[in-house]
């Protein structure tokens, strides 16, 4: 399975069209979080209605024929309120839409004061490729990642700043190593963010990775079969501990 990595900017629908027809051929495309309005803490303006969202995301797959991923900002009705959410889409040319809400939300910038915590992981089975979908801060969290043999990749879309970009790069190949799966993690760039969106082989190995400073596609093959040969050849995940995760409310 092909994946590419959309490195980018704040983007608009009409660009994200652009970039996926500038790159032909791919099963996946990955936008980065929050892809069509960036990063943010005000949802009451920024988010968009959860329809059109999905609306959205499905239209991008159908059209180009490939699965379409990335994060958006969200509002639902949830009885007489508004429920906010970080919400990372997985859209199937054939109509199919999954999704994953953001669990651990970044406290430093007060996301957990304008967002609601997703308690669910999500994982996709698309093209023989079971993918766990996983948002920015989520990275920094080993425990909540954690393979039960249940997936064969990571998709992280994500909004890192230059400030932290090693930590970025050092987790990403780490979450890869740990858990024996392919690792696409998908950065913004621009302003105050630090691109480096990179595709980690199994053993930690990079196969490719953007640079810090351009909008560009990276793109690399999720290879099955190499990653069957490796869990069988050395099969750590047999080893592994069992933990209950217990999430502590603030």
């Amino acid at each position: 399975m092909l994946v590419t990595a959309l490195q980018c900017d704040v983007s608009s629908l009409g660009e994200a069209h652009q970039m996926i027809d500038a790159h032909k051929g791919s099963d996946l495309y990955v936008l980065p979080e929050m892809w069509n309005t960036g990063f943010t803490v005000h949802p009451q303006a920024d988010a968009i209605p959860e329809s059109e969202a999905v609306e959205i995301m499905s239209t991008l797959a159908k059209e180009h024929g490939a699965a379409v991923a990335g994060s958006i900002a969200v509002k639902s009705r949830k009885v007489e309120s508004e429920e906010f959410r970080n919400r990372f889409y997985f859209a199937e040319p054939d109509g199919r839409i999954s999704h994953y809400d953001k669990h651990h939300l970044f406290t430093v910038a007060k996301e957990d004061k304008a967002f609601e915590a997703g308690q669910q992981r999500t994982i996709v089975e698309y093209k023989g490729v079971r993918i766990m979908l996983l948002v920015c801060y989520d990275l920094r969290f080993p425990v909540w990642s954690r393979s039960q043999e249940d997936y064969d990749c990571i998709l992280y879309v994500a909004n890192w700043p230059t400030l932290r970009i090693e930590p970025m790069r050092t987790l990403l190949k780490a979450r890869a190593i740990e858990n024996q799966c392919y690792v696409v993690g998908v950065n913004r760039v621009g302003g105050l963010f630090g691109g480096r969106s990179a595709i980690i082989a199994p053993d930690g190995t990079v196969i490719e990775e953007g640079s810090a400073d351009k909008q560009e596609a990276v793109s690399a093959e999720i290879d099955m079969q190499a990653l069957e040969k490796l869990r069988k050849k050395f099969p750590v995940l047999k080893d592994r501990d069992d933990v209950e995760i217990k999430r502590l409310k603030s």
